[in-house]
């Protein structure tokens, strides 16, 4: 099982992966309701290194990224919900809009991405490529996304649904 840890304490981790030898694979994002597209995509991931550490939007971000209504599930929970799949090793919040700043810490040997592009697609690719690591596309779930799932409850259900739930 993984563990969710703190932005300070993330040098010290990463110098002691370094030290005993291990490949460093990261990725990043929101991962606010997690599905089985994230779950492909982090053990794809994972594949990538010894060890994965996963950079997670906090909620502040998130909302900045994806609108007022979102995240679904606090970042605490999101990070504890992530650090509880087998292929997540670490998982770090941060507060900025893109990974950059968690990136020039970890100088991850490959950091992965998922989706319908290419590498040189990616706006951290040649920050990760000045610190020596490479960049890698995991292979997309199709149909497979928060926005989607939050669509299909509210298309089978509705938001009246939704609040009358919340009231039991």
């Amino acid at each position: 099982m993984g563990e969710l840890i703190e932005r300070e304490d993330l040098p010290e981790l990463v110098d002691r992966l370094r030290a005993e030898g291990k490949r460093v694979a990261f990725t990043n994002g929101c991962f606010d309701l997690l599905h089985i597209g994230h779950v492909r995509y982090l053990a794809e991931a994972r594949a990538h290194g010894d060890v994965l550490i996963v950079g997670l939007n906090s909620d502040a971000s998130v909302q900045r990224l994806k609108g007022p209504t979102r995240p679904i599930v606090p970042d605490r929970e999101r990070g504890e919900m992530l650090a509880g799949l087998k292929s997540v090793d670490y998982v770090v919040i941060f507060e900025e809009d893109t990974p950059d700043e968690i990136i020039k810490i970890v100088r991850p040997d490959v950091h992965v991405k998922g989706g319908d592009r290419t590498p040189d697609d990616i706006p951290e690719a040649p920050l990760v490529r000045s610190l020596g690591g490479d960049v890698v596309i995991a292979r997309q779930v199709n149909g497979r996304s928060t926005t989607i799932t939050i669509g299909r409850i509210l298309e089978a259900h509705g938001s009246d649904w939704l609040r009358e739930e919340g009231e039991k």
